[in-house]
Protein backbone atom coordinates (compact mmCIF):
# COMPACT_ATOMS: atom_id res chain seq x y z
CA UNK A 1 0.00 0.00 0.00
CA UNK A 2 1.79 3.17 -1.20
CA UNK A 3 -0.92 5.89 -0.20
CA UNK A 4 1.42 9.11 -1.01
CA UNK A 5 0.34 8.66 -4.75
CA UNK A 6 -2.79 8.71 -5.08
CA UNK A 7 -4.56 10.35 -7.77
CA UNK A 8 -8.35 9.80 -8.48
CA UNK A 9 -8.67 6.49 -11.05
CA UNK A 10 -11.65 5.77 -11.93
CA UNK A 11 -11.76 2.31 -12.78
CA UNK A 12 -13.64 -0.70 -14.61
CA UNK A 13 -13.37 -4.64 -14.17
CA UNK A 14 -10.75 -5.55 -17.04
CA UNK A 15 -11.65 -8.18 -19.91
CA UNK A 16 -10.43 -11.35 -20.18
CA UNK A 17 -7.20 -11.79 -21.66
CA UNK A 18 -3.63 -10.28 -22.44
CA UNK A 19 -5.17 -7.33 -23.51
CA UNK A 20 -7.45 -5.20 -22.07
CA UNK A 21 -9.69 -2.63 -23.56
CA UNK A 22 -12.56 -2.36 -21.10
CA UNK A 23 -13.97 1.25 -20.90
CA UNK A 24 -14.55 2.56 -16.88
CA UNK A 25 -17.72 1.30 -15.57
CA UNK A 26 -19.04 -0.37 -18.13
CA UNK A 27 -21.84 -2.95 -18.02
CA UNK A 28 -19.97 -5.90 -17.33
CA UNK A 29 -20.24 -9.34 -19.63
CA UNK A 30 -22.35 -12.24 -17.85
CA UNK A 31 -20.06 -13.99 -15.77
CA UNK A 32 -20.64 -17.57 -14.08
CA UNK A 33 -20.83 -18.45 -10.85
CA UNK A 34 -18.03 -20.23 -9.13
CA UNK A 35 -18.19 -24.00 -10.02
CA UNK A 36 -18.68 -27.00 -7.42
CA UNK A 37 -15.87 -28.97 -6.74
CA UNK A 38 -14.80 -31.05 -4.72
CA UNK A 39 -12.23 -29.05 -1.97
CA UNK A 40 -11.65 -30.48 1.00
CA UNK A 41 -12.10 -27.15 2.53
CA UNK A 42 -9.27 -28.29 5.49
CA UNK A 43 -6.46 -27.63 2.63
CA UNK A 44 -7.33 -24.66 2.22
CA UNK A 45 -4.31 -21.78 2.31
CA UNK A 46 -4.14 -18.72 1.82
CA UNK A 47 -1.00 -15.86 0.54
CA UNK A 48 -0.72 -12.87 -0.50
CA UNK A 49 1.51 -9.52 -1.08
CA UNK A 50 1.54 -6.42 0.91
CA UNK A 51 -2.20 -5.90 0.94
CA UNK A 52 -2.72 -9.06 0.09
CA UNK A 53 -0.44 -10.38 2.77
CA UNK A 54 -1.63 -8.14 5.17
CA UNK A 55 -5.22 -9.75 4.24
CA UNK A 56 -3.79 -13.44 4.31
CA UNK A 57 -2.88 -12.77 7.65
CA UNK A 58 -6.34 -11.44 8.60
CA UNK A 59 -7.96 -14.38 6.54
CA UNK A 60 -6.04 -17.26 8.47
CA UNK A 61 -6.65 -15.61 11.56
CA UNK A 62 -10.49 -14.84 11.38
CA UNK A 63 -11.11 -18.17 9.96
CA UNK A 64 -8.45 -20.09 11.50
CA UNK A 65 -10.64 -23.13 11.37
CA UNK A 66 -10.28 -23.68 7.88
CA UNK A 67 -6.91 -22.86 6.87
CA UNK A 68 -3.78 -25.14 6.76
CA UNK A 69 -1.37 -22.10 6.14
CA UNK A 70 -0.55 -18.82 5.10
CA UNK A 71 1.96 -17.41 3.19
CA UNK A 72 3.05 -13.60 3.65
CA UNK A 73 5.25 -11.81 1.50
CA UNK A 74 6.19 -8.33 3.11
CA UNK A 75 3.00 -8.21 5.58
CA UNK A 76 2.62 -8.01 9.32
CA UNK A 77 0.82 -8.78 12.36
CA UNK A 78 -3.13 -9.18 12.38
CA UNK A 79 -4.69 -6.09 13.16
CA UNK A 80 -1.36 -4.26 12.90
CA UNK A 81 -3.26 -0.79 12.06
CA UNK A 82 -5.97 -1.11 14.87
CA UNK A 83 -8.39 0.53 12.26
CA UNK A 84 -5.87 3.84 12.29
CA UNK A 85 -4.76 4.47 8.31
CA UNK A 86 -2.28 6.66 10.32
CA UNK A 87 -0.63 4.08 12.16
CA UNK A 88 -0.90 1.38 9.10
CA UNK A 89 1.14 4.04 6.85
CA UNK A 90 3.51 4.69 9.17
CA UNK A 91 3.60 1.86 11.88
CA UNK A 92 3.36 -1.04 10.07
CA UNK A 93 4.40 0.51 6.84
CA UNK A 94 6.52 3.26 5.17
CA UNK A 95 3.73 4.00 3.13
CA UNK A 96 2.94 8.02 3.67
CA UNK A 97 5.26 10.34 1.96
CA UNK A 98 7.41 9.17 -0.84
CA UNK A 99 10.37 10.18 1.04
CA UNK A 100 9.39 7.68 4.26
CA UNK A 101 10.13 10.66 6.51
CA UNK A 102 7.31 9.87 9.06
CA UNK A 103 8.30 6.25 9.09
CA UNK A 104 8.05 4.97 12.88
CA UNK A 105 8.33 1.23 11.88
CA UNK A 106 10.82 0.00 14.58
CA UNK A 107 11.53 -3.08 16.12
CA UNK A 108 8.54 -3.16 18.80
CA UNK A 109 6.43 -0.05 16.26
CA UNK A 110 3.83 -2.50 15.58
CA UNK A 111 3.01 -3.29 19.32
CA UNK A 112 2.97 -7.31 19.17
CA UNK A 113 1.55 -7.78 22.67
CA UNK A 114 -1.88 -5.45 21.85
CA UNK A 115 -2.98 -7.15 19.00
CA UNK A 116 -2.51 -10.45 20.76
CA UNK A 117 -4.73 -9.06 23.37
CA UNK A 118 -6.93 -7.87 20.37
CA UNK A 119 -7.34 -11.32 18.49
CA UNK A 120 -8.16 -12.88 21.94
CA UNK A 121 -10.93 -10.06 22.51
CA UNK A 122 -12.43 -10.62 19.38
CA UNK A 123 -12.94 -14.28 19.52
CA UNK A 124 -14.02 -13.90 23.06
CA UNK A 125 -16.77 -11.74 21.20
CA UNK A 126 -17.53 -14.84 18.77
CA UNK A 127 -16.13 -12.34 15.45
CA UNK A 128 -13.44 -14.89 15.00
CA UNK A 129 -12.19 -18.13 15.16
CA UNK A 130 -10.12 -19.68 18.23
CA UNK A 131 -6.75 -18.43 18.39
CA UNK A 132 -5.78 -21.78 19.55
CA UNK A 133 -6.03 -22.85 16.26
CA UNK A 134 -3.52 -21.20 15.16
CA UNK A 135 -0.81 -23.36 16.31
CA UNK A 136 -1.57 -26.19 13.25
CA UNK A 137 -0.89 -23.52 10.70
CA UNK A 138 2.02 -23.63 8.83
CA UNK A 139 3.57 -19.90 8.47
CA UNK A 140 5.62 -18.59 5.90
CA UNK A 141 7.22 -15.05 5.97
CA UNK A 142 8.94 -13.88 3.28
CA UNK A 143 10.40 -9.97 3.48
CA UNK A 144 13.48 -8.14 1.84
CA UNK A 145 16.01 -6.73 3.42
CA UNK A 146 15.71 -4.05 0.51
CA UNK A 147 11.94 -3.34 1.20
CA UNK A 148 11.70 0.37 1.93
CA UNK A 149 7.27 -0.46 2.25
CA UNK A 150 7.55 -2.87 4.43
CA UNK A 151 10.88 -3.11 6.10
CA UNK A 152 11.79 -6.33 7.66
CA UNK A 153 11.62 -5.08 11.42
CA UNK A 154 7.24 -5.89 10.52
CA UNK A 155 7.70 -9.16 9.26
CA UNK A 156 10.40 -10.23 12.56
CA UNK A 157 6.87 -8.69 14.13
CA UNK A 158 4.58 -10.94 12.26
CA UNK A 159 6.51 -14.08 13.40
CA UNK A 160 6.81 -13.11 16.81
CA UNK A 161 3.47 -12.43 16.80
CA UNK A 162 2.47 -16.29 15.31
CA UNK A 163 4.84 -17.46 18.10
CA UNK A 164 3.00 -15.56 20.60
CA UNK A 165 0.13 -18.42 19.69
CA UNK A 166 2.40 -21.33 19.66
CA UNK A 167 3.33 -21.80 16.15
CA UNK A 168 6.07 -24.16 15.69
CA UNK A 169 6.10 -24.17 11.94
CA UNK A 170 6.59 -21.05 11.04
CA UNK A 171 9.77 -20.18 8.26
CA UNK A 172 10.96 -16.37 8.71
CA UNK A 173 12.82 -15.94 5.65
CA UNK A 174 14.99 -13.05 4.93
CA UNK A 175 16.74 -12.28 1.26
CA UNK A 176 19.01 -10.06 0.73
CA UNK A 177 18.50 -7.41 -2.58
CA UNK A 178 14.85 -8.55 -2.05
CA UNK A 179 12.74 -4.97 -2.44
CA UNK A 180 8.84 -4.71 -2.39
CA UNK A 181 8.15 -7.37 -5.00
CA UNK A 182 6.85 -11.09 -5.42
CA UNK A 183 9.64 -12.77 -6.42
CA UNK A 184 9.43 -14.84 -9.19
CA UNK A 185 11.81 -17.17 -11.22
CA UNK A 186 12.16 -15.05 -14.69
CA UNK A 187 9.50 -12.61 -14.86
CA UNK A 188 9.13 -8.88 -13.65
CA UNK A 189 11.41 -6.09 -13.12
CA UNK A 190 14.89 -6.21 -11.32
CA UNK A 191 14.53 -8.12 -8.05
CA UNK A 192 15.78 -5.31 -6.01
CA UNK A 193 12.74 -2.52 -7.72
CA UNK A 194 9.57 -1.35 -5.63
CA UNK A 195 7.43 -0.60 -8.37
CA UNK A 196 5.02 -2.03 -11.20
CA UNK A 197 4.15 -4.77 -11.74
CA UNK A 198 5.41 -5.75 -7.53
CA UNK A 199 6.93 -8.72 -9.80
CA UNK A 200 10.61 -9.11 -9.31
CA UNK A 201 12.84 -11.66 -11.89
CA UNK A 202 14.42 -12.68 -8.75
CA UNK A 203 15.66 -16.40 -9.64
CA UNK A 204 13.49 -17.32 -6.58
CA UNK A 205 9.90 -18.77 -6.93
CA UNK A 206 8.39 -17.50 -3.88
CA UNK A 207 4.95 -19.13 -4.65
CA UNK A 208 6.22 -22.72 -5.59
CA UNK A 209 8.10 -21.73 -1.62
CA UNK A 210 4.57 -21.03 -0.17
CA UNK A 211 2.90 -24.11 -1.27
CA UNK A 212 5.87 -26.29 -0.87
CA UNK A 213 6.13 -25.08 3.19
CA UNK A 214 2.57 -25.26 3.76
CA UNK A 215 1.89 -29.15 2.16
CA UNK A 216 5.29 -30.44 1.84
CA UNK A 217 6.96 -32.06 -1.22
CA UNK A 218 5.18 -30.89 -4.13
CA UNK A 219 5.17 -32.65 -7.85
CA UNK A 220 7.38 -30.08 -10.41
CA UNK A 221 5.23 -27.87 -11.66
CA UNK A 222 4.15 -27.22 -15.28
CA UNK A 223 6.01 -24.54 -16.81
CA UNK A 224 2.98 -22.77 -18.77
CA UNK A 225 -0.04 -23.42 -17.68
CA UNK A 226 -3.10 -23.83 -20.18
CA UNK A 227 -4.35 -20.52 -20.48
CA UNK A 228 -8.14 -22.22 -21.03
CA UNK A 229 -7.93 -23.49 -17.30
CA UNK A 230 -8.18 -19.94 -16.26
CA UNK A 231 -11.92 -19.21 -15.58
CA UNK A 232 -12.94 -15.29 -14.97
CA UNK A 233 -16.02 -15.87 -12.62
CA UNK A 234 -18.92 -13.60 -10.93
CA UNK A 235 -17.32 -12.44 -7.61
CA UNK A 236 -20.31 -9.99 -7.63
CA UNK A 237 -22.55 -12.33 -6.13
CA UNK A 238 -20.37 -13.49 -3.38
CA UNK A 239 -20.06 -9.46 -1.61
CA UNK A 240 -22.45 -8.71 0.65
CA UNK A 241 -22.39 -4.83 -0.32
CA UNK A 242 -25.46 -2.05 -0.51
CA UNK A 243 -25.04 -1.14 -3.93
CA UNK A 244 -22.23 -2.25 -6.28
CA UNK A 245 -19.13 -4.62 -4.75
CA UNK A 246 -16.62 -1.70 -5.78
CA UNK A 247 -17.82 0.37 -3.45
CA UNK A 248 -16.27 -1.90 -0.73
CA UNK A 249 -13.21 -2.36 -2.79
CA UNK A 250 -13.84 -5.77 -4.10
CA UNK A 251 -14.06 -6.01 -8.58
CA UNK A 252 -17.16 -7.39 -10.18
CA UNK A 253 -15.01 -10.41 -11.96
CA UNK A 254 -12.44 -12.52 -10.23
CA UNK A 255 -10.00 -15.17 -11.43
CA UNK A 256 -9.60 -18.72 -10.35
CA UNK A 257 -7.47 -21.80 -12.07
CA UNK A 258 -8.77 -25.31 -12.29
CA UNK A 259 -6.50 -28.34 -12.89
CA UNK A 260 -8.09 -30.83 -15.55
CA UNK A 261 -8.31 -33.37 -12.97
CA UNK A 262 -10.51 -31.17 -10.21
CA UNK A 263 -12.63 -30.01 -13.06
CA UNK A 264 -13.61 -33.90 -13.76
CA UNK A 265 -14.33 -34.38 -10.44
CA UNK A 266 -11.08 -35.02 -8.25
CA UNK A 267 -10.80 -34.49 -5.12
CA UNK A 268 -8.38 -31.54 -4.89
CA UNK A 269 -6.74 -28.59 -2.32
CA UNK A 270 -7.25 -24.70 -2.46
CA UNK A 271 -5.18 -21.54 -2.03
CA UNK A 272 -6.24 -18.21 -2.39
CA UNK A 273 -3.47 -15.61 -3.84
CA UNK A 274 -4.11 -12.42 -3.17
CA UNK A 275 -2.47 -9.71 -5.09
CA UNK A 276 -0.93 -6.67 -3.53
CA UNK A 277 -1.65 -3.07 -4.17
CA UNK A 278 -1.75 -1.82 -7.41
CA UNK A 279 -2.15 -5.46 -8.67
CA UNK A 280 -5.62 -5.91 -9.29
CA UNK A 281 -7.40 -6.90 -12.69
CA UNK A 282 -8.75 -3.46 -12.92
CA UNK A 283 -6.01 -1.11 -11.67
CA UNK A 284 -5.39 1.82 -14.41
CA UNK A 285 -1.19 2.09 -13.73
CA UNK A 286 0.83 5.01 -15.37
CA UNK A 287 2.83 2.87 -17.30
CA UNK A 288 1.89 0.29 -19.78
CA UNK A 289 1.75 -2.96 -18.10
CA UNK A 290 3.31 -6.19 -19.17
CA UNK A 291 1.46 -7.42 -22.33
CA UNK A 292 0.23 -3.92 -23.47
CA UNK A 293 -3.52 -2.42 -22.68
CA UNK A 294 -4.78 0.20 -20.37
CA UNK A 295 -5.56 -1.97 -17.09
CA UNK A 296 -2.83 -4.28 -14.81
CA UNK A 297 -5.24 -7.21 -16.16
CA UNK A 298 -4.35 -11.01 -15.36
CA UNK A 299 -0.59 -10.12 -14.81
CA UNK A 300 -0.67 -11.01 -11.09
CA UNK A 301 -2.49 -13.71 -12.15
CA UNK A 302 -1.04 -15.87 -15.07
CA UNK A 303 2.55 -14.75 -13.52
CA UNK A 304 3.17 -14.93 -10.26
CA UNK A 305 3.77 -18.44 -10.17
CA UNK A 306 0.79 -20.17 -8.36
CA UNK A 307 -1.00 -21.62 -11.52
CA UNK A 308 2.15 -23.55 -12.81
CA UNK A 309 1.83 -25.89 -9.55
CA UNK A 310 -1.62 -26.25 -9.93
CA UNK A 311 -2.34 -28.82 -12.66
CA UNK A 312 0.31 -31.42 -11.03
CA UNK A 313 -0.79 -30.77 -7.47
CA UNK A 314 -4.21 -30.74 -7.77
CA UNK A 315 -4.55 -27.22 -6.47
CA UNK A 316 -7.14 -24.61 -7.19
CA UNK A 317 -6.26 -21.43 -7.16
CA UNK A 318 -8.73 -18.91 -6.38
CA UNK A 319 -7.48 -15.04 -7.42
CA UNK A 320 -9.99 -12.70 -5.58
CA UNK A 321 -9.65 -9.25 -6.86
CA UNK A 322 -9.55 -6.00 -5.25
CA UNK A 323 -10.57 -2.52 -7.00
CA UNK A 324 -9.83 1.13 -6.63
CA UNK A 325 -12.24 3.00 -4.30
CA UNK A 326 -11.14 7.21 -5.53
CA UNK A 327 -9.94 9.32 -2.72
CA UNK A 328 -10.37 6.44 -0.13
CA UNK A 329 -8.67 3.28 -1.49
CA UNK A 330 -7.09 4.83 -5.06
CA UNK A 331 -4.79 2.05 -4.91
CA UNK A 332 -6.66 -0.73 -4.97
CA UNK A 333 -5.70 -2.60 -1.97
CA UNK A 334 -7.11 -5.18 0.07
CA UNK A 335 -8.63 -3.54 3.25
CA UNK A 336 -6.12 -4.35 6.54
CA UNK A 337 -6.35 -0.83 8.14
CA UNK A 338 -10.48 0.08 8.56
CA UNK A 339 -11.76 1.65 4.94
CA UNK A 340 -14.70 -1.11 4.71
CA UNK A 341 -15.78 -0.46 8.18
CA UNK A 342 -14.74 -1.40 11.88
CA UNK A 343 -15.43 -5.06 11.31
CA UNK A 344 -12.87 -5.57 8.43
CA UNK A 345 -10.52 -7.96 10.35
CA UNK A 346 -13.21 -10.51 11.54
CA UNK A 347 -15.29 -13.10 9.97
CA UNK A 348 -18.06 -10.31 9.30
CA UNK A 349 -15.57 -7.92 7.54
CA UNK A 350 -16.77 -7.68 3.99
CA UNK A 351 -13.81 -8.70 2.13
CA UNK A 352 -13.13 -11.91 4.37
CA UNK A 353 -16.84 -12.49 4.29
CA UNK A 354 -16.69 -12.69 0.64
CA UNK A 355 -13.53 -14.86 0.24
CA UNK A 356 -14.99 -17.12 2.58
CA UNK A 357 -18.14 -17.34 0.57
CA UNK A 358 -16.03 -18.04 -2.70
CA UNK A 359 -14.60 -20.72 -1.01
CA UNK A 360 -17.92 -22.32 0.30
CA UNK A 361 -19.07 -22.52 -3.12
CA UNK A 362 -16.30 -24.04 -4.45
CA UNK A 363 -16.09 -26.73 -2.03
CA UNK A 364 -19.98 -27.23 -2.50
CA UNK A 365 -18.94 -30.45 -4.24
CA UNK A 366 -17.43 -32.35 -1.88
CA UNK A 367 -18.08 -35.60 -1.24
Amino acid sequence: MRRHRSPIRIVSRALAGAAIAAAPWCAPLALPPLPALDIDVAQTSVSGLSSGAFMAVQFGVAHSSIVRGVGIVAGGPYYCAQGDASRATTRCSCTLDPAHLLCSVSASSTDIAALARAARAYFADGRIDDPGNLAAQRIYVLTGASDPIVPSAVATQLADWYRGFSVSALDLVAKPGLGHTMPTVAFGKGCSVSESPYLGRCGFDAAGAILKWVYGPLEPKRAAPPASRFVEFDQARYVRAPSFPWAVGMDVGGWLYVPADCARGAKCRLHVALHGCRQGQSYLPVETPPGGGLYFGTTFVRHAGYAQWADSNRIVVLFPQAVSIPLINPDGCWDWWGYTGEDYATRSGVQIAAIRAMIDALAAGAH
